[in-house]
This record gives C-alpha cells, sequence and structure tokens, in this order.
C-alpha cells in the first residue's frame, strides 16, 4: 500500500487527541495529520460553519505544505470533511466518512439548540454543568475501581469531561455549530451528488446521537460510496472502534492503491 496523508477531523465537542488510539493502530506508511479544529482545544480561531472549517482546513494543508490528502471526518468533522471535498475537490484524495453528519439527521434538540435565545440558555446550561458532571462521573468509577479509566472507556463522559478552548468560551462554539447545522446542512447535502472522491462510510446501526439511516442516505447520493458497519461500537469511532476503523480504512486504501490509473 502507497504512503497516504490522512488529515482527520473530530467532532463536536472534540479534539485532536481523539484521534490518537486509530493513529497507533494504522501502518505506518499512512501518516495522520491532526489538529484542533475552530473554536476547540489550541485552535486560535473563533467556530464557524461548514465552509469556515473547511477553508481553515485549507489552510491547515497549504501551512503543512499538503497538496492532496485523504479526509476523515468523525460526525461534525463528516460535514466538515465533505465542504472541504465540495470546495476545493483538487485536493482531496478521498473520504472516511464516519458516523457524519448528513440527510435525516437533525432532531428537534438540535432545532431547538439552534433556536434564538433558547439557543444561548441551553448551550450556557449545557456548558456549565455537564462538563463537571462528566469529570465527578468519572472521577467516581476510578474511585470504585481503584484503576484509571481507559481511553475506550465512557468515552461520551470523557469527552465532555476534557473538551476545552484555550482562546474563548466553549458554549460559543457549541452555538455557533449547533447554527451551522441547522442552517448550512440543506445546502451542503443538496451538492453531494457532486462529490465524485471514493467515499468510505463507517457507522454502528445502534448509534444513537447520528442515525443510521443517514449513512445510508449519504452512499445512496454520493456517487462512489461504499458502506461499512461496525457492530457494539456506537457512535465515538475513532476511540471506542480504533481497531476495527483501522482495519477498514486499511483495507480502503489498499483497494483505491490497486484501481487502475485513468488514461
Amino acid at each position: 500500500m502507497g504512503g497516504h496523508e490522512i488529515v482527520v477531523l473530530h467532532g463536536q465537542p472534540g479534539s485532536h487527541s481523539d484521534w490518537q488510539q486509530l493513529a497507533d493502530q494504522l501502518p505506518p506508511e499512512l501518516r495522520i495529520v491532526a489538529f484542533d479544529r475552530p473554536g476547540y482545544g489550541a485552535s486560535r480561531q473563533a467556530a464557524g460553519g461548514f465552509a469556515y472549517n473547511a477553508r481553515a482546513v485549507l489552510a491547515e494543508l497549504d501551512a503543512r505544505g499538503i497538496e492532496r490528502a485523504v479526509l476523515a471526518g468523525h460526525s461534525y468533522g463528516g460535514g466538515v470533511a465533505l465542504a472541504v471535498a465540495k470546495l476545493a475537490p483538487q485536493r482531496v484524495e478521498a473520504l472516511v466518512l464516519l458516523a457524519s453528519v448528513g440527510p435525516g439527521c437533525l432532531t428537534g434538540w438540535d432545532r431547538l439548540l439552534a433556536a434564538p435565545v433558547a439557543g444561548e440558555a441551553c448551550a450556557l446550561a449545557a456548558w456549565w454543568l455537564t462538563p463537571w458532571l462528566a469529570r465527578a462521573r468519572l472521577a467516581g468509577i476510578a474511585w470504585r475501581r481503584r484503576l484509571p479509566i481507559a481511553a475506550d472507556e465512557h468515552v461520551n463522559w470523557q469527552i465532555w469531561g476534557n473538551a476545552h478552548h484555550e482562546n474563548g468560551p466553549l458554549w460559543r462554539t457549541f452555538l455557533t455549530e449547533q447554527r451551522a447545522l441547522a442552517g448550512e446542512l440543506g445546502d451542503l447535502t443538496a451538492s453531494l451528488a457532486g462529490i465524485l472522491q471514493p467515499v468510505l462510510l463507517l457507522a454502528d446501526p445502534s448509534d444513537t446521537l447520528i442515525p443510521v439511516r443517514t449513512t445510508r442516505q449519504l452512499a445512496a447520493v454520493l456517487p462512489d460510496a461504499r458502506v461499512q458497519l461496525l457492530n457494539q461500537v456506537g457512535h465515538h469511532l475513532p476511540r471506542r472502534g480504533a481497531p476495527e476503523v483501522a482495519a477498514a480504512i486499511t483495507a480502503f486504501l489498499a483497494a483505491l492503491d490497486s484501481r487502475p490509473t485513468p488514461a
């Protein structure tokens, strides 16, 4: 299998460290490039929607001297990967979408979080209370077991408990992205037929955050897409299903390398 640059895009909330377990499972010839999306971790950029994130990804590629890459996006990051492929198709070799946002994924809760006034109130309440509860719960579990919690255990609590942004309040990031999800997702999904790169779609039918029907609808619209379902992993595929995801990506890229070169 040839060498590939794989640029990984985390979900909401999240950070570049969400991909460490997956990176450890991939062959050495596959180079993982991970960074914090705008509004998260060490990023100095304010949060934005899908198109804004896509431009940030392209700027990161330029800064790192990467001409063309495989983009792997988890959840909200999957929408960002699709936006990059739409904005600059020549920079994208292929896509790997893990439990990605897409057609039919919006819920009433998503729309409430994006609404004027109610959205601000919910975002403030969620980011004041949830991270504290997550850290308290994790500390209690570790104390009762007298053992540290592994990276693939209680992942949702770990992500909420460890989420941070060094350059601004996370509730604003969350609110901005929720409003983009409600306001921009329709335009993004309407242009999926124009994304011609090979796409690997990974999902778990038991995912309670992004329904598997969204993955199937993505597969039905994207011209060159294939679906691989993983069982008993849940939504957080990069951390809870790192071995299975790594094997799927490795096989996908090997299959791409074996394709005949177009005349």
